[in-house]
């Protein structure tokens, strides 16, 4: 237990936000002999920034020598990676070629192989403008070479933080979703969490917030960070488009911004994207003209067949940027408060590491952690990505149950089965959302049109709920 006394404080540890990072440190947190409160204002997991990143597991071949930032997506990568195959995490090593359209792309390739150096990754190559085409024939003409990056991959970005917040709740935390913190106030040697439901005590606070970290901070007395969030729009095309690339197809960055790639995704997809703009409110997730339009701009020149596809979605997600070139991260052990803001593009990534950092200060800073001698029970996570066997699929899963022979979503082939399964998780979905992110329901070319009544009334059946109260918490 804490120093502190968990009958006063009522819980050891309250997380505040339960995105990647948050998810992540529950997960950890959730080896020790601690009560844990996952707090989360949306209703579900990874429902926030984490839910709209470009699904990338990156090197960090192109992060800052000597951040924080560097460290942590060097061994969240490594550590993400056995994580997948434990838990059934959608992954594919694609790779990632980056290319250079202009001779001044092209001399900056130095540079940039020096930084990966820097950065601890070794095997960055160049590939001549010969083996580009041959690698990727579709590409726009022009361009000039390439550098390899092989160990960049695309990963689902939705089952992670399903996965840590199972774990974890496996493992006796608590998950508290639609439950926004309003105050915090430092009392009896620990903490008052005011929340948008009530009260509840707890002697260590720990901000994974997103977003909202900067005003949690302050909350808790703190300064340093203030996050400016930035908009990124995507473009999602049709699964016809995928077999237009191979790899991840990044830009040579600038100063100020990596630029817009073009990758596959593991639901068979194609995505371009994003744009970088900052914003002054943190929940502007709107779609703009000029952002599609400039989207659109740069396909006809990166693979120009692209123009020719379907578009099936749009969407935009919002970036926890700060002034700070790097994660803002720390602990105060005098107050029993820790933080995790600021956490970019890279956070999820960099999430199981930025959990272990996290874990340790907080053991420098006084948290007793004393391991459970059961450990962490083990999940295996619906495997929803393209490249799996999907239950319509498997003759065996039909055979021993006919639910999963019987497609509801048609679009993205899910099944009644499935469904049921999801709604009866360690943690269910609450809405039409959180489902597609369990299922893939809805992510197909008719977005719900054809579907969304039927897996309402599903989930509301499922659930105990009725469908009104599905929706309401829907929109």
């Amino acid at each position: 237990m804490s120093a502190r006394s968990p009958s006063e404080a009522g819980y050891d540890v309250a997380i505040i936000g339960a995105g990647d990072v948050g998810t992540a440190i529950a997960r950890e947190l959730a080896r020790f002999d601690l009560s844990i409160a996952l707090i989360e204002a949306g209703p579900d997991v990874g429902a926030g920034t984490s839910k709209a990143n470009t699904a990338i597991l990156h090197t960090g071949f192109d992060a800052k020598p000597g951040t924080l930032e560097s460290r942590l997506v060097a061994r969240g990568h490594d550590l993400l990676i056995s994580y997948a195959a434990e838990a059934g995490i959608p992954i594919e090593p694609t790779g990632a070629l980056l290319i250079a359209w202009n001779r001044e792309e092209l001399e900056r390739f130095g540079a940039i192989r020096e930084n990966a150096q820097s950065c601890g990754y070794e095997r960055v190559s160049e590939v001549s403008p010969e083996e580009l085409y041959r690698r990727e024939p579709n590409i726009g003409p022009g361009a000039l070479g390439a550098l390899e990056v092989p160990d960049e991959h695309i990963v689902c970005p939705f089952t992670p933080p399903l996965a840590f917040a199972t774990q974890a709740v496996l493992a006796g935390a608590e998950l508290r979703r639609s439950e926004t913190v309003s105050r915090l106030e430092r009392r009896d040697g620990g903490w008052v969490v005011q929340t948008s439901t009530g009260v509840l005590g707890a002697a260590w606070v720990v901000n994974a917030a997103g977003l909202r970290s900067d005003e949690v901070h302050a909350m808790a007395g703190h300064e340093g960070f203030t996050v400016t969030p930035r908009r990124g729009e995507l473009i999602v095309y049709d699964k016809l488009a995928r077999s237009l690339i191979g790899h991840i197809l990044l830009p040579v960055p600038t100063a100020t911004t990596k630029g817009v790639l073009v990758a596959p995704t593991v639901f068979g997809n194609v995505m371009l994207g994003p744009t970088a703009v900052d914003m002054d409110r943190k929940d502007d997730t709107s779609s703009t003209p000029e952002g599609i339009a400039y989207l659109r701009s740069l396909a006809d020149r990166l693979v120009p067949d692209l123009a020719r596809q379907e578009v099936t979605a749009v969407y935009v997600g919002l970036r926890a940027a700060t002034e700070h070139g790097d994660y803002q991260i720390g602990v105060d052990g005098r107050d029993g408060y820790a933080w995790a803001g600021g956490i970019r593009s890279t956070g999820l990534t960099a999430s199981m590491a930025i959990a272990e950092y996290v874990r340790d200060e907080l053991d420098r800073a006084g948290l007793e952690l004393r391991e459970r001698p059961d450990g962490l029970p083990t999940v295996r996570m619906p495997n929803i990505g393209e490249a799996a066997a999907r239950p319509h699929a498997r003759a065996d899963a039909i055979a021993a149950d006919p639910e999963y022979g019987r497609i509801v979503c048609f679009c993205e082939r899910v099944t009644r089965g499935e469904i049921r399964d999801t709604a009866r998780s360690p943690v269910p979905p609450a809405d039409l959302d959180g489902l597609r992110r369990r299922t893939r329901a809805l992510m197909g070319r008719c977005q719900g049109f054809f579907c969304a009544a039927r897996l309402t009334a599903l989930l509301a059946e499922h659930a105990g709920r009725s469908p009104a109260e599905i929706m309401e918490l829907h929109e």
